[in-house]
């Protein structure tokens, strides 16, 4: 067992210093991770407040859990992260009230004015043909990705692979070209 879970086991056992040893150790991690998603919101007051509930969610129902963790699957500092992640994205919900439900929203209130899209002119060469055919065929012909993919004979994350280039390309280019 490595260094960071090897007072794991010790930990979900009830050893009292042991918990005392993993909360000095990812404290840390876990206030970083849920500042990190609430700072940004306006909320970073909230952190500590978000952070222990991370530990009182660790250490509910007799460390449930804290014990659906696998070492094998990722490191326990990445593992935190995400539930502290978690625990401020639910935080955040909470605080802004998300409790109305869709259905119960008037569909007036829903529309959106329909907006002509002015077509982008791409300069050339800056795309690969394969990223300009696959932008083509998912934005002009409004193909979904597995349609594209069985057309070109390719694999489905293939398309979304060279879908993201070309927008990453297409990003740093006008971003370049506005400043």
């Amino acid at each position: 067992m490595s260094g960071e879970t090897a007072d794991l086991d010790r930990l979900l056992g009830g050893d009292k210093a042991a918990w005392d040893r993993f909360v000095g150790r990812f404290a840390p991690v876990i206030y970083a991770a849920v500042h990190r998603r609430l700072g940004p919101a306006g909320r970073g007051g909230d952190a500590e407040d978000v952070a222990q509930d991370v530990f009182v969610r660790l250490c509910a129902r007799d460390f449930h859990l804290l014990r659906s963790y696998d070492a094998a699957r990722a490191r326990i500092t990445t593992w935190l992260t995400v539930i502290a992640g978690s625990a401020a994205i639910d935080h955040l919900r909470r605080q802004r009230g998300y409790t109305q439900s869709i259905d119960d929203v008037p569909e007036a209130s829903l529309a959106v004015d329909p907006v002509e899209p002015a077509l982008l002119k791409i300069p050339d060469g800056l795309l690969s043909p394969r990223q300009t055919l696959v932008l083509e065929m998912l934005y002009m012909r409004e193909l979904d990705v597995t349609d594209v993919a069985a057309t070109l004979a390719i694999d489905p994350q293939t398309v979304r692979s060279t879908h993201h280039k070309a927008l990453t390309k297409l990003r740093a280019h006008f971003r370049d070209s506005d400043g």
